[in-house]
């Protein structure tokens, strides 16, 4: 992949898709793509073909790096209500800000515009603070606890092998830790 500076680097970009509610990877992927923008379809199509049994997301949350319209139009095509940040926001908006009342809703948005809107809304911003506590968590503990902060194999099938069994190993921490509690 190319990377700051010039040149390229034999790199990865590691794709999980994480249940918020029990923190468990449902689908995966490597792709050496340096950014997000495409992955959102492969990953809607992997999540289509789990199990029926498994039920079916409603929501899916996803920071600024997978923003785009053709993004967006995916979502709405599998029925799923895209959260997908639309650019960056400021650590700490003043008060003002942040107990103000939300927009109104615009007339007959785009599938972009009625996200952006949903955004704003108070239901919005506390449905979208789950990304940080779902996927953030996952790749942190894979790195700082389980170790594994690189791939020790080479070739795109070898790794996407490696992250698939290393995610399988983090959801048998997590099905432990979940039957604990």
């Amino acid at each position: 992949m190319p990377v700051a500076g010039g040149g390229f680097e034999q790199c990865y970009n590691a794709q999980a898709v994480v249940a918020t509610e029990s923190l468990l990877v449902i689908a995966t992927d490597v792709v050496q793509a340096p950014n997000d923008k495409q992955q959102i379809a492969p990953m809607l199509e992997k999540v289509d073909a789990l199990p029926e049994q498994l039920g079916r997301p409603e929501t899916l949350l996803a920071d600024n790096g997978y923003f785009s319209e053709a993004n967006v139009m995916a979502c709405a095509a599998a029925n799923i209500e895209p959260l997908i940040a639309t650019g960056r926001q400021p650590h700490h908006p003043s008060w003002r800000e942040r107990f103000a009342a939300p927009p109104p809703a615009p007339e007959n948005p785009t599938p972009v515009e009625a996200m952006a809107w949903r955004l704003r809304t108070p239901q919005g911003k506390q449905l979208y603070g789950l990304r940080k506590q779902t996927p953030e968590p996952v790749f942190g503990i894979i790195k700082s606890v389980m170790g594994f902060r690189q791939f020790l194999l080479r070739g795109l099938d070898c790794v996407r092998g490696e992250w698939s069994l290393v995610t399988m190993a983090w959801n048998i921490k997590r099905m432990h830790a979940l039957s604990l509690g």
